[in-house]
C-alpha cells in the first residue's frame, strides 16, 4: 500500500537516495549533503512545532509499506522569502509606437520581480522513476492539498508553484544559455544549485532594468514559460486542481510559475469529513483521497471507499490500520479526479 506521511528523521537514507536522481534543474533537492540535512531538519522542527513557524516547510514521503522503501517526497513551505530573498522575472509587454512612421511594435519583456514575497508554495515533488505507475504521482501531489484544507492556518490565501523549465537530453537549458550565463559565467547546474543555498548573490549579478526578449536567441525565448518533459505531467495535474500561469518565470531556467487561491484547489472545495465503517467497500466503490486530521501524524491514501450518502464512508481494516484510524473516528475525503464527485 502506498502511504503518505510525515517525513521523519528515519528517512535520510530514503531522502538522500532520492537527491541523487533528481538531475540539474531540481533546485529543491540535489545531492548536497549539507542542504539536505538542513532541508530534512527544518522539516522535523516545523513538524513538531507547538505553533506553526512564520516559514514553515512541511515535507512528506511516499512509502510503500509493503517494503518500507521511500518511493517519492513533496512539500509546502508556509511562507516564501521573509529571510531569504525570492526571486521570478514579470514577464509584461512594452509597446514601442510612432504614428509619423506607422510602427506599432509590442515587446515582450523581463523584470525582475520579488511580488510572491511571503506566500505559500507547494515545492520539492520529486517521484523515483521506478514508482511512476498506478496513480503514484497523483497521489503524492494532491495528499499537499488534504493537508491544506485541514490546517489552513499554516498557509496563506494564495499559493504558487514553480514547474522546471525546458531543458534538452544533455540537461542544456537554452534561456540560461541565452541569458543568465551572460551575467552569470557559469554552467546551470551550478548556478541552480547555488541558488538552493544562497540567493544574495542573485541580486548582485542579475540586471535590474527591464530585458527585452527580442534581444534573445530564438530557443531561449520560446522556452519562455515551457516545462521540463518530466514535469509537463505535473503541470497538468496541477492545472486541472486549478493552478494558472499568471506570466511570471523562474530566473534560471524560465520554467513558469502557477498559482492559484487556496481555497480555490478543487480538491480544498470537494474535500469533507465522513464518518469511517470498517468493512469491505461494495462493488461500486470509486477512487478517493483519505486523510486523517492530524498534524504530526498526517496519513492520505488513494484508495476504493464506498460512501453511503455523504457521511459515512467504509474502508478496509488494512486501510483504517496505515490511516491510523478507527471505527466511528472521522475521515477527510475528496475525490481523487476532478471528473468524479460526491
Amino acid at each position: 500500500m502506498m502511504l503518505i506521511r510525515p517525513i521523519q528523521a528515519s528517512d535520510w537514507d530514503g531522502l538522500w537516495a532520492l537527491a541523487h536522481k533528481t538531475g540539474p534543474g531540481f533546485t529543491t533537492l540535489q545531492p548536497d549533503e549539507p542542504a539536505v540535512r538542513r532541508k530534512l531538519d527544518w522539516a522535523l522542527e516545523s513538524f513538531e512545532a507547538d505553533k506553526p513557524l512564520k516559514e514553515a516547510l512541511y515535507l512528506f514521503v511516499l512509502e510503500d509499506t509493503d517494503t518500507g522503501e521511500i518511493a517519492g517526497i513533496s512539500g509546502i513551505e508556509s511562507a516564501v522569502g521573509l529571510q531569504d530573498p525570492w526571486y521570478n522575472y514579470r514577464v509584461g509587454t512594452l509597446v514601442h509606437a510612432s504614428q509619423g512612421l506607422n510602427v506599432y511594435n509590442p515587446i515582450k519583456t523581463l523584470t525582475l520581480s520579488n511580488d510572491h514575497t511571503g506566500q505559500s508554495e507547494v515545492c520539492t515533488l520529486f517521484l523515483d522513476p521506478e514508482f511512476r505507475r498506478d496513480g503514484n504521482g497523483g497521489l503524492l501531489s494532491k495528499s499537499r492539498f488534504m493537508f491544506m484544507a485541514e490546517f489552513p492556518h499554516c498557509f496563506t490565501d494564495n499559493v504558487i508553484a514553480e514547474m522546471r523549465g525546458y531543458s534538452d537530453s544533455n540537461g542544456v537549458s537554452p534561456f540560461w544559455e541565452g541569458l543568465g550565463r551572460h551575467f552569470f559565467s557559469i554552467d546551470f547546474a551550478q548556478a541552480d544549485q547555488l541558488s538552493g543555498q544562497n540567493k544574495v548573490f542573485i541580486a548582485e549579478l542579475m540586471p535590474k532594468n527591464p530585458i527585452y526578449t527580442n534581444m534573445l536567441p530564438d530557443d531561449a525565448r520560446e522556452a519562455i514559460g515551457q516545462t521540463h518533459d518530466n514535469t509537463t505531467p505535473a503541470r497538468r495535474l496541477l492545472e486541472s486542481e486549478g493552478f494558472r500561469y499568471s506570466g511570471y518565470i523562474d530566473i534560471f531556467d524560465g520554467g513558469p510559475l502557477l498559482e492559484t487561491r487556496v481555497q480555490d484547489i478543487r480538491i480544498v472545495r470537494e474535500s469533507r469529513y465522513c464518518k469511517v465503517r470498517i468493512g469491505e467497500p461494495d462493488g461500486g466503490s470509486e477512487r478517493y483521497l483519505l486523510a486523517n486530521s492530524r498534524l504530526r501524524d498526517f496519513r492520505c491514501c488513494a484508495a476504493n471507499a464506498s460512501l453511503l450518502g455523504n457521511h459515512i464512508v467504509t474502508i478496509s481494516a488494512d486501510m483504517a490500520k496505515v490511516l491510523n484510524v478507527q471505527d466511528g473516528d472521522s475521515l477527510r475525503v475528496a475525490p481523487m479526479s476532478a471528473r468524479r464527485s460526491f
